[in-house]
């Protein structure tokens, strides 16, 4: 009988895996119950997070093998070959070989990615960019493994499996896939102060770059730079486009990912195809040991930046993508990245969320690549022979001979031996830790709105609508209005104009919030300690604003010529070759794919017909002058796609060229009824057209005609 019951009650407890888990204690997946799930466990509040924390292990371990063999993050990426060369020797501040011979060049591979969507979900997904970059140096691999965006949703690693799970598809109806415009991530970003800044970011123009090659890359974190003497300098990491930070209109996002969802994988492959190789500036913003604690925020905090404007970054070399992968999956798919990868003369920070970082992707390769060796595939082999008493595991390659698999040894001689001070091995930064064994965060980490404040005011006028309407759009996916007017709540901390426009667009009311920080002590949560002087603030900093990125080249641009029989044969040849001089590319568009003749008799063979492609897909148009191919274009149902083509891109704010003999087809487009006078038009009447033509697409957009356009 007691046999029974105990089977019963064991049938029971199975049972109950289908439970709720509301009005429930947190516990362990041991049953321990847990009291503090906002905090790892540290050396003190600024301490280096603790390998004995058994609960952010546990934690971090299930989520890092919750997907197989698919990344968790960063599923959706693509992959390029390239150098990077220095400039600038910063020698003085670091040992690292590969940062200190001006003109070394060092192999890398970099793999950009969307964050939240599997992998074939598109590429124009509002999202966090990846930005890996895996620099193959003479002292081993370093792998710097960033973002578009250079801070975080959360500032502890403990948050980092519930940051993925409130963004992910909801679990019990798998819906919505790479997108962040649903119930369950408001529900936690609404109740996480500290992801305030970040979303003013993700919000923006910048969450939906134009490609990869016109997006900023971070390191996000503080890094530490050590010299040969042992000195030491926080380091912050930057990438800044050669051609500049550019964005696509969030309308636009979407009509893209219906007709090439894979935009940006297409962009990249094609740019280093044909030759105009994406390259980047990169740049360190550095800050002496001693001045850690000058700044009115915490160096330590992903959360925050270091404002240009108080520590400018200094650019120190260049960084060149040349050559695509010959296998996707080989290349793209198995590159395994780590933080944890580093080089003599670069060093960890104790940032919570780095050091969180430091255990999950090990762990995560593991499962995802499924064996120990995936150091030895060839996009991950350092170009250094390996040497160590590692053997075994699945899926060895290196043939190791002898006896010994142990050190120290005798019957080997020794070997490999430990590398001397001298030779240059790897050096942990000897830093002074003691402090209290501790779940909690330093108080110079609860400014959570000044720097989303700065970020907000330092945007124009035309980004600030974007961001807003962004806002609007995402909460307006949000079927809770108590989340909605939470995160008005958070708002009307950054801008009180932004929040009361947001809540009236989304139904609901500005409340006080009254919820308590469950990461701090409950003195110093960040609502509570909101002054006078914070909710003023007025601080901007040009640097965070598109509006000042580069807009003097059109190297890149692919602009699409609209054309049909009898096309004026010479426009067509003159504008091509001076925009292909440029560095642009040209695609032709034709009422079908077959061959187009021109009105001196030869042939062009289009790549797109009017039904094939969209507007969306090319910075600029030019409308190919010739009185015969207007009458064709304008001809049937010709006349409605070039229409819709022309309208669309006016719409969204690009270059327009109309050429001669093309004044019925401007006539009957959106573009002659405004009156204004607008540099992205440019028309057969006007002096100097092909030139105007070339400085309105180095502009990229006219976006502070948008609102009058769209009239």
């Amino acid at each position: 009988m007691k046999n029974r019951n105990q089977t019963n009650e064991k049938s029971n407890q199975l049972e109950s895996h289908s439970a709720s888990n509301e009005e429930t204690k947190l516990t362990t997946n041991q049953g321990v119950k847990i009291n503090d799930n906002q905090n790892s466990l540290k050396a003190g509040n600024r301490g280096p997070t603790l390998l004995e924390d058994f609960i952010l292990r546990e934690k971090i371990t299930h989520f890092d093998h919750e997907r197989i063999p698919e990344r968790i993050v960063h599923a959706r990426g693509s992959g390029a070959h390239g150098f990077f060369k220095l400039n600038k020797s910063l020698k003085k501040y670091t040992k690292a070989k590969f940062l200190s011979e001006v003109g070394k060049e060092t192999p890398v591979f970099v793999r950009f990615s969307t964050v939240a969507g599997s992998k074939g979900s598109t590429d124009l997904a509002r999202d966090v960019r990846g930005f890996a970059i895996k620099f193959y140096t003479e002292e081993g691999n370093y792998d710097l493994v960033g973002n578009n965006i250079p801070v975080f949703f959360i500032q502890d690693a403990m948050k980092f499996p519930d940051l993925v799970h409130a963004v992910k598809p909801e679990p019990d109806n798998e819906i919505p896939q790479a997108a962040s415009a649903h119930d369950t991530f408001w529900d936690f970003i609404s109740l996480m102060p500290e992801s305030m800044h970040m979303i003013m970011w993700l919000m923006s123009d910048r969450a939906i770059p134009r490609s990869f090659s016109r997006m900023e890359g971070f390191g996000v974190h503080s890094f530490k730079f050590i010299n040969e003497e042992g000195n030491v300098h926080f380091v912050k990491f930057h990438f800044k486009p050669r051609l500049g930070v550019h964005s696509v209109a969030w309308d636009e996002a979407q009509r893209i990912s219906g007709v090439d969802p894979d935009f940006h994988k297409r962009d990249l492959w094609e740019s280093i195809e044909n030759g105009s190789f994406p390259q980047w500036d990169f740049g360190v913003q550095l800050i002496p040991e001693e001045d850690e604690d000058k700044f009115d925020f915490d160096l330590l905090d992903p959360t925050k930046i270091i404002p240009e404007e108080e520590v400018p970054v200094d650019i120190i070399g260049t960084l060149t993508l040349n050559k695509n992968p010959d296998n996707f999956f080989a290349e793209t798919e198995q590159v395994a990245f780590h933080p944890g990868h580093l080089v003599p003369g670069i060093d960890f920070s104790n940032d919570p969320l780095l050091q969180g970082r430091l255990f999950s992707y090990t762990d995560t390769q593991l499962s995802r690549l499924g064996s120990p060796n995936f150091h030895e595939i060839p996009i991950n082999k350092s170009i250094n022979t390996v040497h160590n008493n590692q053997r075994d595991g699945h899926m060895r390659q290196q043939i190791v001979k002898g006896k010994v698999s142990y050190e120290p040894n005798s019957m080997g001689g020794g070997c490999p031996f430990q590398a001397m001070i001298s030779e240059a091995g790897f050096i942990s930064h000897q830093e002074r830790v003691s402090g209290t064994k501790i779940r909690e965060r330093s108080r110079s980490f609860v400014d959570h709105y000044s720097q989303a404040k700065l970020f907000y005011n330092s945007q124009s006028a035309p980004e600030k609508m974007h961001l807003q309407n962004a806002l609007v759009f995402e909460l307006s996916k949000v079927t809770i209005p108590q989340i909605r007017e939470r995160m008005v709540g958070q708002l009307n901390y950054i801008d009180k104009t932004l929040a009361k426009n947001v809540a009236k667009k989304v139904g609901v009311g500005i409340k006080e919030l009254d919820f308590p920080n469950q990461s701090l002590p409950a003195d110093s949560n960040p609502i509570s300690l909101q002054s006078e002087e914070k909710e003023t603030y007025t601080k901007s900093s040009d640097a965070l604003s598109m509006k000042n990125t580069v807009k003097n080249t059109i190297k890149g641009r692919k602009i699409g010529f609209i054309m049909a029989n009898g096309v004026d044969s010479r426009s067509i040849n003159d504008l091509k070759m001076q925009l292909e001089n440029k560095g642009a590319t040209i695609e032709m568009i034709a009422p079908d794919l077959a061959s187009v003749k021109t009105n001196d008799g030869s042939i062009l063979t289009p790549k797109h017909s009017l039904t094939s492609t969209a507007s969306v897909c090319f910075d600029a148009l030019f409308i190919a002058g010739g009185e015969d191919s207007t009458k064709e274009l304008l001809a049937s149902d010709n006349g409605h796609h070039v229409l819709n083509f022309i309208n669309e891109a006016y719409k969204h704010c690009k270059a327009i060229y109309f050429g001669n003999g093309t004044e019925p087809i401007y006539m009957k487009s959106n573009v002659s009824s405004k009156k204004h006078d607008d540099p992205a038009i440019i028309t057969w009447r006007d002096a100097n057209s092909e030139n105007n033509f070339v400085i309105a697409i180095a502009k990229h957009r006219v976006w502070d005609l948008e609102q009058e356009r769209n009239s």
